[in-house]
């Protein structure tokens, strides 16, 4: 009952006040420690080694990803993608166009800057190719909600596995899987479902020259890509390279390769390889008032809530009562479907996604013995199992749901049958994909 306050108390504080979630998680924190009858120092104390172990684990990988999103935003690099992936598909199938290039772009970009991004092509190519704008649009959102809520480097997933000690290269592996999965229920429900709605867009402006002139400008759809995906073959190697059997030896090679495979660092080489992105290079780029600087002010706001989650989960761990709670909700629930449950809750009830993971990892990461979930590939699949409950449910409270619905054209209830009812769909699916590889694997 005193947990179920704590995660009502955030939900009431973040929606009805406004309070940032960071102040929230922290009140949370001490209101939990002090009726749970923990001492003021002991609550500090773990607050305080709950947030430096949470930072320091995730930090710089954060700062890194908002770093090479930051640069894809502006350099054109993701209205390269876009075109590119169309005219790879071909007419008839801009839907799933569109629908694989939100989900390239939204693993360092966050969806809602990828869906403002990407609206204006998104409504050319419909137009120039007769297809559905509907379909197109519910195809492009659910894109870049199903990377963004599940596949690192984005910010989201990399701060829970940060809180529950997951292994980022398994969640990156078991991300992909479920992220497809889900991504192709999302198709399906966009083709199906979305393309009978007609969404009155003639206020919105088409932009019909600008799948050509995106086409002629900005890098290459490879040098593009390179940035996203170097760094997350880099991390999956390392995890390779970890594994008892050792199969790339322990020589020179090896040794490099758990190097450059830490997150940290293929992240940050990631980052590098973004600054090739802009048409010139130059030094103001790195300057406080330059890219770098509006990357980093960015992800500042996810590191401190992540901290202050991890600082939460730590309260939760010393008091014991997670312990507690997991051996009793396995019984009633099983194992990977509790996460999945708690983030659809707070997801529904406040809006973040990211707040919604972030809280959620910090409830569970105490639990994880008691509900069979602590070995590294159970911690994976949590992650994952959290990420798609955050996808569940977008609506009017959610800063996405007003993003896809106005620059998209629909109105408030056709939101409610697109994007709530997809995001739906797209959720339950990808749990269904997690419940069903935690038969096989776990």
């Amino acid at each position: 009952m005193l947990l179920a306050a704590s995660i009502a108390l955030i939900v009431l504080v973040t929606t009805q006040f406004r309070l940032h979630p960071f102040v929230a998680l922290l009140f949370a924190a001490f209101f939990f420690g002090t009726l749970d009858g923990l001492m003021p120092l002991d609550i500090v104390a773990a607050i305080n080694e709950g947030f430096g172990e949470t930072v320091g684990a995730i930090g710089i990988v954060i700062i890194a990803g908002s770093i090479i999103g930051t640069l894809l935003n502006h350099s054109g690099a993701a209205m390269r993608l876009a075109s590119g992936f169309a005219r790879l598909a071909g007419r008839p199938r801009v839907p799933v166009a569109m629908g694989a290039v939100g989900y390239v772009v939204s693993m360092p970009v966050f969806c809602d800057s990828g869906f403002v991004l990407l609206s204006s092509i998104n409504r050319a190519l419909a137009a120039r190719a007769g297809v559905s704008l509907a379909a197109c649009t519910v195809a492009l959102s659910l894109g870049l909600l199903a990377t963004h809520t599940m596949v690192p480097p984005t910010p989201g997933p990399v701060a829970a596995a940060g809180i529950i000690g997951a292994d980022l290269g398994v969640v990156i592996g078991i991300g992909v899987i479920v992220s497809l999965v889900s991504l192709t229920a999302g198709l399906i429900f966009a083709y199906r479902y979305a393309s009978r709605i007609n969404i009155e867009s003639e206020s919105l402006p088409l932009a019909a020259d600008v799948v050509e002139e995106t086409e002629e400008k900005g890098p290459s759809v490879a040098q593009s890509l390179l940035p996203i995906v170097l760094p997350m073959l880099l991390i999956v190697g390392r995890t390779v390279a970890d594994l008892p059997s050792a199969p790339f030896g322990s020589g020179t090679f090896a040794i490099s390769l758990k190097f450059l495979g830490e997150p940290a660092i293929a992240l940050c080489i990631g980052a590098a390889l973004a600054l090739t992105l802009p048409e010139r290079f130059e030094t103001r780029m790195l300057a406080t008032s330059g890219l770098f600087g509006e990357a980093i002010k960015s992800a500042a706001t996810i590191i401190v809530i992540t901290g202050a989650g991890g600082g939460f989960g730590r309260v939760l761990q010393v008091s014991g009562v997670a312990e507690d709670l997991g051996a009793e909700t396995v019984v009633r629930f099983g194992g990977v479907l509790l996460p999945f449950l708690v983030a659809a809750a707070i997801k529904t009830a406040q809006g973040s996604s990211t707040v919604a993971m972030i809280t959620t990892a910090g409830i569970v990461a105490p639990m994880l013995g008691a509900l069979g979930l602590d070995s590294e590939i159970a911690r994976a699949m949590t992650v994952v199992a959290i990420g798609a409950g955050s996808m569940v449910v977008s609506h009017a409270n959610d800063s996405y749901f007003w993003v896809v619905t106005q620059f998209s054209g629909m109105t408030v209830n056709q939101g409610y049958r697109l994007q709530t009812l997809g995001t739906l769909v797209q959720g339950l699916a990808a749990a269904a994909a997690v419940w069903a590889m935690s038969l096989v694997l776990l």
